[in-house]
């Protein structure tokens, strides 16, 4: 439990300051800046699409496939991709501000920060990632600690102390990008290239389409949502706000499963106990920020009720799916549970096209019934849990 803390402390801070950022911004320059956080929403998912296979996939593929230098093969070409994708997305910030029907004067100079910021903190992340696979968790804490405080004090001292938007971003980014530069100078290692892409997908490859999903899912959900009005976006915005970086912390029960299936070490009963303690202490943050916020909006309680039931809803089935989907994916059957993912995003999808402010909510869930049944069918069909908490495959016949 104390690792699954660790880790999920380093994601929780990555998530929650971007979050506290923009309340912070929305009340000392402009409160329609609360919105960027949903304007750039859809885009996180470049930054996961590119984790999983860079990241994630090449720790495993290291663990795996006794490749030493897959990590760092890893980081030098997700940091390429990275800078592409970005850098293209930034010569075209105008038309994806027009795209999700929000006013590009407002929005513009911060949606901009947005985007390096997340280049930066990907190219933070990669380093996280491998040492958490090294296991140097104490070390991952102490950087993320630094980052995350940096990166909110000089935002919001800069916002303080000066109003013109261009030299509160300049200032911000230069700031976090020397110090993820430091990071990555104390964390590199000397390599010969040697990556297997093939491997890295199929490690993580239902996180890497259910990623590529979320994209678009929420770039058009999103945009249909936002097209309802401004208690719509209001409402939808501000719930986003009180669970995203729960979401984002959540995806610590993911991190240690992997990292003790790619070291055989892995015990179903304890990653699910661990799960639910840390989903207590995700859910009790969340009550606790609704109660805390609310008061700082006009916002429509009953369309706010009806998004944060949405997420409660998941938030409850999630570890009992998850859990089994990682197992699934890396000792039976990478391409057979990827399927069964992108099944599930595809429904997902189909859902965010429908003309109700309600579409992601909707798919979100009807999503997570349809993960929740096909992956217990999936396991136990070719599994059983042991009383120790082991598993054991079943002979079939």
């Amino acid at each position: 439990m104390k690792r699954l803390l660790k880790i999920s402390f380093d994601l929780a801070l990555l998530s929650f300051i971007p979050v506290l950022s923009w309340f912070c911004l929305g009340l000392i320059i402009d409160r329609n800046l609360i919105n960027i956080f949903t304007l750039t929403y859809p885009l996180q998912f470049i930054y996961y699409i590119l984790k999983s296979v860079f990241s994630t996939g090449a720790n495993i593929s290291k663990e795996k496939d006794k490749n030493e230098y897959a990590v760092m093969s890893g980081f030098v070409v997700g940091t390429f991709m990275a800078a592409l994708l970005y850098g293209i997305l930034l010569f075209q910030i105008d038309s994806y501000i027009t795209f999700m029907n929000m006013d590009l004067s407002t929005y513009k100079t911060f949606a901009i920060y947005s985007v390096i910021q997340l280049f930066i903190q990907l190219i933070f992340a990669f380093i996280l990632d491998k040492l958490y696979y090294e296991e140097k968790n104490t070390l991952a804490n102490r950087y993320s600690l630094t980052f995350n405080l940096l990166n909110f004090a000089v935002l919001i001292v800069t916002s303080l102390l000066t109003k013109n938007q261009v030299v509160i971003v300049a200032i911000t980014l230069s700031a976090i990008a020397l110090y993820t530069i430091y990071v990555v100078c104390k964390s590199w290692q000397k390599f010969h290239f040697r990556l297997n892409l093939l491997h890295c997908i199929r490690y993580d490859s239902v996180e890497l389409f259910n990623n590529i999903a979320f994209f678009l899912i929420f770039l058009f959900g999103l945009s249909n949502a936002l097209e309802f009005g401004p208690e719509y976006a209001l409402a939808l915005t501000f719930i986003a706000l009180i669970t995203d970086t729960q979401w984002d912390t959540f995806d610590a029960i993911t991190v240690t499963a992997k990292i003790d299936l790619s070291k055989n070490r892995f015990n179903y009963a304890e990653h699910r106990k661990q799960a639910y303690q840390l989903l207590g202490i995700l859910f009790g943050s969340t009550l606790l920020m609704f109660g805390c916020l609310y008061w700082f909006y006009d916002l429509d309680l009953k369309i706010t009720l009806i998004y944060l039931a949405f997420e409660i809803v998941n938030f409850l089935i999630y570890p009992l799916y998850k859990i089994k989907t990682c197992y699934l994916q890396l000792e039976w059957s990478a391409m057979k549970t990827t399927s069964n993912k992108i099944v599930a995003s595809l429904l997902r999808m189909g859902m965010s096209f429908l003309h109700t402010p309600f579409c992601t909510g909707i798919g979100q869930v009807l999503s997570s019934i349809y993960q929740f049944v096909s992956v217990n069918y999936l396991f136990y069909k070719h599994h059983t849990i042991q009383s120790d908490g082991t598993i054991q495959k079943v002979e079939i016949n």
